[in-house]
């Protein structure tokens, strides 16, 4: 959609994650959960659909189910592009006592707002191990006053596997970089060293410190 430019200049795009993840044994000897295991993957998603952005600024506080020792449980971030465009995403990993004995409301939504049109949809794997799909319905000008709404039976796991794994397998057996490039990976990271820092100095960060610092 945004390269045949159904939804025109990206203004503004959202993640907006109510789930609870399981946080392995081995992960709790971090005190850096979410952003490290959870956030990277949204941080990751708004740097292949949109690049790299100039800034990021964090917020976080601990999440009172993990009882674990940890400084980044329920967070929030935005990342700031050159061009306007703005992403944010909040990572709420508590989503109220919904295993406290309260109902729980258990999503994640992402919407993606342009100039020339408007994309939203969820993601499935919060019911796994139910087979969940995700979903994507968007609406642009070139057809206007609906919405089309595609839909396929694969869920994340393990179907969204099959493409990622398939490329890696194909690289190796024809000797070439992968198109998934532990390289460009590395910018993800920085990304996510950003907002640990931005939460530590309660500023804006630009991933290039990051980077620059490791020169």
């Amino acid at each position: 959609m945004l390269r045949r430019g159904y939804l025109g200049e990206p203004v503004l795009a959202t993640i907006d994650m109510r789930a609870i993840p399981h946080w392995q044994s081995w992960a709790r000897d971090y005190d850096q959960v979410t952003l490290l295991f959870m956030s990277i993957h949204h941080l990751d998603s708004f740097r292949y659909l949109f690049g790299d952005p100039e800034s990021v600024y964090a917020s976080s506080r601990p999440d009172p189910r993990s009882t674990f020792p940890h400084k980044d449980g329920v967070v929030l971030y935005i990342l700031e592009y050159a061009n306007g465009l703005r992403a944010a995403a909040w990572d709420d990993v508590w989503t109220g006592p919904a295993r406290e004995g309260a109902a729980d409301d258990i999503y994640i939504k992402w919407r993606v707002e342009g100039t020339a049109g408007m994309a939203r949809g969820t993601l499935g794997w919060p019911g796994y191990p139910a087979r969940v799909p995700s979903t994507i319905d968007f609406t642009t000008q070139q057809q206007p006053n609906c919405w089309i709404s595609p839909r396929w039976p694969q869920v994340w796991f393990p179907d969204a596997f099959e493409g990622t794994m398939g490329e890696l397998l194909s690289s190796l057996a024809e000797g070439r970089e992968s198109v998934i490039s532990g390289r460009d990976n590395l910018n993800t990271i920085a990304l996510v060293e950003a907002c640990y820092r931005s939460l530590a100095e309660h500023r804006p960060v630009r991933p290039a410190e990051i980077k620059e610092a490791q020169a």
